[in-house]
Formats: structure tokens, sequence, C-alpha cells
């Protein structure tokens, strides 16, 4: 006897679209309505800018919590992945000098195509108030009046000395404590939360930011624009292929293009999201099946996920650049340095949550150049279009640093990861159903690397959806 299915049943869910994706969608209507509107009627583009002010406002409005809260708990994953030994120091220092790497090639880049030169968009007069003259001033300027003043200032760099101080105290308390930096991680996500309510304002503030400066410059503005973005592409995969593949090659002897191959589904996955975060899972379970031992898996792929972002940081120093040119008063080489010492620092911990990117940005600028911060607004028309790029980069460079890692250790089966790639292992699809039971207690996700690999699995599943950081 026939039983008769029920509807649906039998045939492919249609898949819903996240709340993102109606976001991604709206900034993209706004950026075109913006253009339109600028070259049809430059003179009301120009009345719309104060809905980009409005919307860096906003932006501003979170710099100081977002680099206070990201860099106490970056400092206590840094002493955290320390304590599992040579794994993570190793991995730190790959981190670290990957991502400077990073920072230095997007600011060459950014010098030899000047993106956003000629546009003089604003007619900057920017004089501050008690701005240092001298070393000395610069340093004691550093110094806030009081330990929590800077949560209310403008000072980007007495929150990151603050925040740099508490991080240290924390961890020097040891268990005891725990209840703080627990607290701090709690404010963390009440923050975000707050910018990613901050972001769905962002067609707004992008239509405003975009119609007003096509309105100014005409179609200088969206040349300018779409250089940026060419050239940012172009960058990542430079550094995809040759850097990242000369240091996969030069040390585990594995074919970069083999290895993106193998993680295409996941590239999907990035692109449908915009986010590398939403593939950690997948990441570290095709990692294991690699041939990568699972303490090492553990420890780089969640870590990496805050102190790795590569895409980011060439991300960053681009859009620095952009912004002061385009404002006319282009960055000297002594401000560039002193930006990209701040990148690196405050760059760990900038892609969790789309939007803390963008934070960073202001937060450099606010720093070394407070003049500029107005002109994120016209990043924000273009920011969605290269989130997806930073995000694949982010995740190739952490892909990369597992199988480095791996190597570095000697905790990698090479015979197995020739058959991997080769396609004569292929990956189990059906073993990212299993749940592997339940979370494991978020404080033993890299200490007990190596002694459960399900509580590790899962441990670095609950990193994904924490704001540790596109």
């Amino acid at each position: 006897m026939a039983v008769t299915k029920p509807a649906g049943t039998g045939s492919t869910p249609r898949r819903r679209l996240d709340k993102s994706h109606y976001l991604y969608i709206a900034v993209i209507v706004a950026v075109v309505a913006g253009v339109i509107v600028g070259l049809a009627s430059p003179d009301t583009g120009v009345a719309l800018k104060p809905l980009g002010t409005g919307f860096v406002s906003l932006i501003k409005m979170m710099i100081s919590p977002v680099i206070f809260c990201t860099i106490v708990l970056g400092i206590g994953s840094i002493a955290k992945a320390a304590t599992v030994g040579r794994v993570g120091g190793l991995a730190l220092l790959y981190f670290l000098a990957m991502s400077t790497f990073a920072l230095v090639i997007g600011l060459v880049v950014g010098n030899l195509l000047h993106p956003g030169e000629g546009l003089s968009i604003a007619g900057t007069t920017y004089e501050a108030e008690g701005e240092a003259s001298t070393l000395t001033e610069f340093v004691l300027g550093i110094i806030p009046t009081t330990l929590v003043s800077p949560l209310s200032g403008e000072s980007v760099l007495q929150t990151l000395f603050v925040a740099l101080l508490v991080g240290f105290a924390i961890q020097q308390l040891g268990a005891r404590g725990k209840p703080a930096l627990d607290a701090v991680r709690l404010i963390q996500g009440i923050v975000f939360r707050v910018l990613t309510m901050i972001l769905w304002v962002a067609p707004v503030g992008a239509f405003g930011a975009i119609a007003a400066v096509v309105g100014e410059t005409g179609w200088g503005a969206v040349v300018q624009l779409g250089t940026l973005m060419l050239g940012f592409y172009v960058t990542c995969i430079l550094f995809i292929v040759l850097v990242l593949g000369t240091v996969l090659r030069l040390v585990s002897g594995v074919n970069i293009f083999l290895l993106m191959k193998y993680l295409a589904r996941e590239y999907l996955l990035i692109v449908s999201t915009s986010s590398s975060e939403a593939a950690l899972p997948r990441l570290i379970s095709k990692m294991e099946h690699l041939g990568v031992s699972k303490p090492v898996v553990g420890i780089t792929v969640p870590t990496g996920y805050s102190f790795n972002l590569d895409g980011t940081a060439i991300y960053l120093t681009m859009a620095s650049l952009f912004i002061a040119s385009a404002m006319g008063t282009p960055l000297s080489i002594p401000e560039q340095v002193g930006m990209l010492a701040f990148m690196i620092i405050a760059s760990k911990g900038a892609a969790g949550v789309t939007g803390a990117g963008l934070a960073t940005l202001a937060g450099g600028l606010q720093t070394y150049r407070p003049d500029l911060v107005d002109g994120v607004g016209i990043i924000v028309g273009i920011d969605r279009f290269m989130s997806e790029a930073r995000a694949l980069t982010n995740f190739t460079g952490n892909a990369v640093a597992t199988v480095v890692i791996g190597t570095w250790t000697k905790e990698i089966d090479r015979e197995r990861v020739s058959q991997v790639l080769a396609g004569d292992l292929p990956f189990d699809e059906s073993a990212m159903d299993d749940p592997h039971g339940a979370p494991a207690d978020s404080d033993s996700d890299n200490d007990s690397a190596g002694d459960n690999a399900d509580g590790r699995a899962n441990g670095s599943r609950q990193k994904a959806v924490e704001p540790a950081t596109v």
C-alpha cells in the first residue's frame, strides 16, 4: 500500500535568506540609489551628506568599547594559548608575522595605486586642540586622567593603554580573574549587539555618503571607489597565491591550489554569509581529516580566527590610505608607520562580528588623523562588497597556518595529506551532522585539545558564535 508523503518530504528544503543577506541587498540598493541621486541632482546629493555623517558618528561612538573589549579578551587568549607549549608559541609568532606582512603589503599597494587621489571631497582645516607637538607630549598624552575616562573620551591610544593594563592584570590574577574576564566577554557581547543594531542603519548612511560624494565629484568618485575595490581584490589574490602559497610550499611542500580545491565548499559557504566564522567548524573537521593532529588544529584554528586576520589587515591599511587621499590630506610616512603599529594590535579580534573592522578602521584614523574619521562614511558604501574578499583571505590564511604549524611541530601525516588532496580519501560530509554530544566548557577549549577531541571540537564551535571576531 502506497504511503502518501507529506508535501515537501523528500525534497531539498528551500534555504531561507539570513537577515544579513537582506542588509547586504539593502546596502547595494542604497549605493546604486546614491550614485543616481548624486549624478541626477548634485545639489540634492550634497544636501544628503548629514545622513552619512550621522552614521559615522554612531560608529565613532563604538570605537572605545570595541577596542577595549577585544584587546582585554585578546590578551587572555594569547596567555591561554601560550600555556599549551610550543604549538601556541609558534602559532602566535606566525600570526604576528603574517598579519604585519599583510598590513605592510596593504600600505605598499595603497601607495602605488593612490586610490582616492584627486577627489578632494573635503576641504579639511583640522586643528586638534591640545595636539601633541613633541614626542614627550605624545607619550604623556597616552596616560589617561582616570582608569575609566578613556571609555568616555576620544583618545583611542588611551583606551588601548588601559585595555592592555586591564588585560595583563586579569591574567596575573589567574583563576581569580576568570569572573572579570567573563564579565568583559559579556560586555563585549552587548557592545557587538549594539554595533549590529547600528549596522542596520548602514544603507541610510551609505546612501547619504555616496550621494554627497558623487554630487561633489561626479563620476570621479565612482571610478575611485571601483579602483579601491579592484586593487583590494587583486592584493588579496596576490597575497594568497604568492605569499601564503610560497610559505605553504616551502614549509610543507603543499600546493596552495590543491588545498583551496579541498576547501571549495567552505569558500562557497563564506561567500554566501560574508563571514569566515560560518566555516569554522568545517575547517576544524577538514584540517583533522587532512592529517593535522587534533591538538594542533584545536589550538591553531580558534586562535587564528582572532589573531590571524590577513584580509582584514590589508583592508584596514588600503582603506585608510584611500580616505586620506580622497579628503585631500594624504598620510605621511611617519603617520603610516604609526598607524601600522596601532593596527597590528587593534586588528586582533576584528573579525568575528561584521562591523568590528569598520570600528577598528575608525579607531586608527581617530588616533592619528581625527580629521579623516568622517571619511569612513565613504567606505561604508563599498565595505560590504569587500567583506567576502576579507573573509576568504582570513579563512585561507588560517588553513595555511594550520598546515604550516603542524609541519613545524611534526604533528602532521604527510602521506595522508597527499592522499586527501589527491582525492583518494574524500571528506565524509555526514560527519558534519554529528553534534558530538553536549558542548564542552569554553574554558577548556585549548587546554583539553589533546585529551578530548570531541570537547575540543565543540569548544571551537562555541568560539565561532562568540564575538571574538570580519
